[in-house]
């Protein structure tokens, strides 16, 4: 009587991937380039001292981030195409970014009081915009309606159009 035939156990942590000169069998740690296999990433995670540089709010929220040490310099190409107007609008988008990023700041620096005074200045600062703004164009969210003008939320011209954000 012949013995039947036997395969060894696969396990999740071992995935079959036929190996063909194309596709290489590589682990499941590890990503399959042409002719052979590489590291999934390397990942590198900046780690931020007390009391750094910043930009402006202007120039954050054109690079993507308020700290020049976190700026990363493949968006330099981006940064060089993507000029804002200096509107109110863009300005509370700007005070708008560098409070989200100051907060994150914090959340690992709670106590540098200088960017803590900075924060609160912001968020001052762009309550005080938000409402000025609300007066001259109407409201920047659904929710920033007035009872007393119902639903005025679709009224034109919208801060976009030609003229809504003069």
């Amino acid at each position: 009587m012949e013995k039947p035939e036997t395969n060894p156990p696969v396990t999740p942590s071992t995935p079959t991937v036929p190996s063909t000169p194309s596709a290489p069998s590589c682990g499941s740690d590890m990503g399959s380039l042409p002719g052979s296999c590489a590291s999934l990433a390397f990942p590198y995670v900046p780690m931020q001292g007390p009391n750094p540089v910043r930009f402006s709010r202007m120039e954050g929220l054109q690079t993507g981030t308020l700290f020049p040490g976190l700026d990363l310099p493949f968006k330099a190409a981006i940064q060089a195409r993507t000029k804002l107007a200096n509107t109110a609008l863009v300005e509370l988008m700007a005070l708008d970014f560098a409070i989200d990023e100051l907060g994150l700041y914090l959340v690992t620096h709670a106590d540098d009081q200088e960017v803590l005074q900075l924060y609160w200045s912001y968020i001052k600062m762009a309550k005080e915009g938000r409402e000025k703004y609300q007066k001259l164009y109407g409201p920047l969210l659904q929710t920033d309606l007035t009872p007393e003008e119902g639903y005025a939320w679709l009224k034109d011209p919208w801060p976009w159009d030609e003229g809504g954000n003069n």
